[in-house]
């Protein structure tokens, strides 16, 4: 009626994949040695106690940087199945990848002018 019986390698998959993660837990608290010494204990197991605030701010240049490279890799992952299967796709597709890549350059070179990509 539901044929339950198709769906056997679904439910052994996954109670194996809900079991290895409960047994790799139990298996690390049992053996695991526990030895709570003030050192480990610390903030930092060097054994040396951290001076001054934990709070610093860091210069905006740093996070630009990071997010202007965030957005150049996630446009790789975009162009790289376009690429695998150019000759399938067609002209229209063509087009619009050429667009995407219009978009970024004109992107890329707002940042560049608006000096996101300085150091100084």
């Amino acid at each position: 009626m539901f044929l339950l019986d198709e769906y056997d390698i679904f439910w052994t998959f996954l109670i194996i994949s809900s079991l290895i993660p409960i047994l790799a837990f139990f298996i690390s608290g049992v053996f695991a040695p526990v030895c709570e010494r003030p050192e480990k204990l610390s903030s930092y197991e060097s054994g040396i106690e951290p001076m001054g605030n934990a709070w610093l701010q860091f210069r905006i240049c740093y996070y630009m940087f990071a997010l202007v490279f965030v957005v150049f890799d996630v446009e790789t992952v975009f162009l790289y199945p376009w690429a695998m299967s150019f000759d399938v796709l067609g002209v229209s597709v063509f087009i619009e990848a050429f667009i995407f890549v219009l978009i970024l350059i004109v992107g890329s070179v707002y940042t560049w002018k608006k000096g996101a990509l300085e150091w100084s």
